[in-house]
């Protein structure tokens, strides 16, 4: 086990700077998931801690030890890609062997090692067979077993599940999730996919074109987005943002349509500045509030345990609300609806960041009892 540490790395493709001053650290034993959307570098940036890829500046560490001059075979981690990479021609036992067997270990102890991991994977049964033999999911445990049977200082999965089935991706989650917490090894997790980095990381970087947005673990980073980025990406239905200016009082913003909307806290800014509001669609409640905010219904999705509405709010701001069961709104429907002030958030429209004075007292208490 070790850290993995990247200290201002930098990647650059001539004028094109595609990795900009990453400085992060992967704990001993942490799960550490790099999310982001598609180009926003989080492969790219694997790649190079798994020297794939040179890297332009800065520097990576593993295990306190300095490895961006060194090859791939010399910095003793193992790599699970997304198309599997296994030899076709090989049985599954050769396939988590061949690494093994490329180092010089001894015959028994290959066979004890790979035998130990394929039943901890649950492909003994399997070990004579040729991936083309094997489904979706025994393939990447195979890539996954070709990956454990090195014992290595660090796992690296570069979206392992892309090509799996809704179901099976699910099942396949529970599985690297239950093998690196009984393994203990340090891993970087590479998705786009927000429910992957939300239930599979100790923490979650995440990217956009090429910058760190925000780090932390994934309740916080979903009770506290970092910035207009972060709000939009994590959530399902995203954050609705919406546009919107301080009230005279300082306690209040103002939506378009004499929609009001209370805050938990006054705010350090002169009236009728315009902010960015952020809530999410869960927060968005049906129910009558002060300023009369009402909610005109344009669609119903009804999921079964849940119902989602997508509307909009008085002005014509687009919004999307979220409630349990699957109550009966039709298209033309208006709702009244309110926010808990607890529940908002606020971001700077210029630079696209939170608000400090939304770290104020009053503003975070619920917030940091739901994360703590």
């Amino acid at each position: 086990m070790a850290t993995v540490e990247l200290r201002q790395v930098t990647k650059r493709y001539g004028a094109v700077e595609a990795i900009r001053g990453i400085d992060v650290a992967a704990r001993d034993g942490e799960f550490l998931v790099l999310l982001g959307p598609s180009g926003c570098g989080k492969s790219t940036l694997l790649r190079m801690v798994a020297g794939l890829e040179s890297i332009t500046g800065g520097e990576i560490a593993i295990g306190g030890r300095r490895v961006d001059g060194l090859e791939p075979k010399d910095r003793d981690i193992a790599m699970v890609f997304q198309n599997y990479a296994l030899y076709p021609h090989m049985s599954v036992f050769d396939n988590m062997a061949y690494g093994l067997k490329i180092r010089g270990l001894p015959k028994a102890e290959i066979r004890a090692r790979v035998t130990r991991t394929a039943e901890m994977l649950e492909l003994a049964p399997y070990l004579d067979r040729r991936p083309s033999q094997l489904s979706g999911g025994q393939r990447q445990r195979v890539a996954m077993g070709r990956a454990v049977v090195r014992e290595p200082a660090a796992f690296l999965f570069d979206e392992p599940l892309s090509n799996l089935d809704a179901k099976l991706r699910t099942q396949m989650r529970l599985e690297i999730k239950r093998l690196q917490a009984r393994l203990g090894v340090t891993s970087l997790y590479v998705t786009h996919d927000q429910v992957e980095a939300m239930t599979l990381a100790d923490r979650i970087l995440v990217m956009n074109q090429g910058v760190a947005e925000q780090i932390g673990a994934p309740l916080e980073i979903y009770s506290r987005p970092a910035s207009l980025f972060v709000a939009g990406f994590i959530g399902s239905p995203p954050m609705n943002i919406l546009d919107a200016r301080i009230a005279d009082d300082g306690r209040g913003l103002l939506l378009g349509g004499g929609g009001r909307i209370a805050l938990p806290g006054p705010l350090a800014a002169e009236a009728g500045q315009p902010v960015k509001l952020g809530i999410r669609p869960e927060h968005l409640k049906p129910t009558a509030g002060p300023g009369g905010l009402s909610l005109t219904v344009e669609l119903s999705e009804a999921l079964g345990a849940e119902t989602v509405l997508y509307g909009r709010l008085d002005g014509g701001q687009p919004a999307q609300l979220r409630m349990a069961g699957m109550p009966a709104h039709r298209p033309g429907d208006v709702l009244p609806v309110t926010a808990d002030p607890s529940d908002l958030h606020l971001f700077d429209p210029r630079t696209g960041r939170r608000r400090p004075d939304t770290e104020q007292p009053g503003w975070a208490e619920r917030r940091i009892s739901a994360v703590s």
